[in-house]
C-alpha cells in the first residue's frame, strides 16, 4: 500500500465513519494538535533514552503509555457521532477516552510529587534539553486542549478529552522537574521585575 493517495489533494480529509471534511476544520486542528503531542513525547523518550535510559526507565515507560493513551484521544476525536450516556449507541470498535486513563494520569503525579520538594513560585521552563523538551511537550498539552476546548463548543464531544489533556500537562510540569532533579538542575524560579528597573 503506498503512503500517498491524492485523496487529500484538495484540502479535505476523512474522518472515522467516512464523512468527508476540510482539513481546517475545528476537529482537524484539535486531534492534529494531539498527533503533534504525541510526536513531540517521542522526542522526549528519545532524549531521556540518549541521555540515561537507567535513570529515566520510570519516565519513559509513563511516557509511552501516555502516547499509547493519545492514539485513543485521537481517535476518540476522529469519530464524531459521540453520544453522551448512551453506550448502546455508541459506534462500535471505536476507542474512547475513559475514566482511567485520568485516573492513571492522577496516580503517576502523586508518585512523581513524592519525589519532589513542594513549591511556592512560578518555575521558568528550562533546565537540561530533556526537562526543556518536556515543557514544550506541556504546552503543546494546552494548545491541544484549547484546540478540543474550541472544537467543544460547536459539537458535542467525550468530555474525558479535556479532562485527560487537563491533566496530562500537569504530569508532563512534573516529569521535567523530576528529569531536572534527577541530573542535578534547580528549578528556576520566575522573579518578578524589581520596580526599580
Amino acid at each position: 500500500m503506498k503512503i500517498y493517495t491524492k485523496i487529500g489533494d484538495k484540502g479535505e480529509t476523512g474522518l472515522i465513519g467516512g464523512k468527508r471534511i476540510s482539513k481546517d476544520n475545528p476537529r482537524i486542528i484539535a486531534y492534529g494538535s494531539v498527533d503533534e503531542l504525541s510526536s513531540h513525547i517521542g522526542l522526549v523518550i528519545s532524549l531521556l533514552d540518549l541521555k540515561d535510559k537507567c535513570i529515566f526507565s520510570d519516565i519513559i515507560y509513563v511516557l509511552t503509555q501516555i502516547q499509547s493513551d493519545l492514539f485513543i484521544v485521537g481517535s476518540d476525536l476522529a469519530a464524531p457521532n459521540y453520544i453522551p450516556e448512551n453506550k448502546e449507541e455508541q459506534q462500535p470498535n471505536i476507542p474512547r477516552v475513559q475514566e482511567n486513563m485520568i485516573s492513571y494520569i492522577e496516580f503517576e503525579i502523586d508518585k512523581i510529587e513524592m519525589q519532589l520538594n513542594p513549591i511556592t513560585y512560578f518555575i521558568m521552563p528550562g533546565g537540561g534539553i530533556e526537562a526543556s523538551s518536556l515543557h514544550i511537550s506541556r504546552s503543546i498539552a494546552r494548545r491541544a486542549e484549547i484546540a478540543v476546548t474550541t472544537l467543544s463548543k460547536s459539537e458535542t464531544i467525550n468530555p474525558a478529552i479535556l479532562a485527560y489533556l487537563n491533566r496530562l500537562s500537569d504530569l508532563l510540569f512534573v516529569c521535567a522537574r523530576l528529569v531536572n532533579r534527577r541530573l542535578g538542575a534547580e528549578d528556576i524560579a520566575w522573579k518578578a521585575p524589581s520596580k526599580n528597573s
